[in-house]
């Protein structure tokens, strides 16, 4: 299950009381995946590279981002972060971030005489996208390790441990049981998708979209499946 984390300012009480709450419970935050919800402080007093430091210094496994621009982490160790959401108001926020924008084209009008104008070989003569790469594991992928590979697709043949981490610029293959975090589409979007033949992760996402083991239930937890996006949630399908 992972957890969100949301600092405010003043942040140097905030700390000392997380320093508190982390003496008081010194296991409760132990290989706990941690979001971090920046939205409280992202009023430019804050250096938030800074800020994600000092939790990562008290062992926090920071797997992701809430509540800011990933722009606003640029020239920091912390620019190649996954931004994370959940929920409809969020996905649709997103949608509309992701504008289309016609280089050229001022009126809807000028776009389509642009259309028109084009002629139907240079149509023809387009060569289809080239197929992303992909990255072939044929290890166990063990506790502790993170794979990123942002260009394409990471095929384990193996199982994941628990505490370990997948990064995907297209979709995630597990051929054994998946455990810890998958986090997909990190360059595909919502195209990308998760197949495992045993889900045990603590935390699966796909487009900034993610899903926590609590939320699935034991219809899926433990079965071959695959994960793929459904318009502002993970839908999770059995593979039989």
């Amino acid at each position: 299950m992972a957890l969100i984390v949301a600092p405010e300012a003043p942040l140097e009480p905030w700390l000392a009381a997380l320093d508190e709450q982390m003496l008081r419970s010194a296991g409760f935050f132990v290989d706990r995946p941690i979001i971090v919800n920046l939205a409280a402080i992202d009023d430019g007093s804050q250096n938030l590279g800074e800020v994600l430091d000092a939790l990562a210094s008290r062992d926090l496994r920071i797997v992701g981002l809430e509540g800011i621009d990933p722009v606003r982490l640029s020239g920091t160790g912390w620019e190649r972060l996954p931004k994370l959401q959940q929920g409809r108001e969020m996905r649709a926020q997103a949608t509309t971030d992701r504008e289309i924008v016609v280089p050229g084209a001022s009126e809807p009008e000028e776009a389509a005489e642009a259309v028109a104008e084009k002629p139907v070989e240079a149509a023809v003569a387009e060569e289809p996208p080239a197929r992303l790469p992909s990255l072939l594991i044929d290890r166990p992928v063990r506790s502790g390790q993170s794979v990123v590979f942002e260009d394409g697709d990471i095929i384990v043949v193996g199982s994941v441990s628990s505490g370990a981490e997948l990064i995907a610029g297209g979709s995630i293959h597990v051929y054994g049981s998946l455990r810890g975090r998958a986090i997909a589409g990190i360059r595909t979007g919502g195209a990308a998708r998760i197949f495992c033949q045993k889900l045990m992760a603590e935390l699966i996402a796909i487009d900034g979209i993610y899903d926590m083991a609590e939320h699935w239930g034991d219809k899926r937890h433990g079965r071959a499946v695959q994960i793929q996006l459904d318009t502002d949630s993970l839908k999770i399908s059995p593979l039989e």
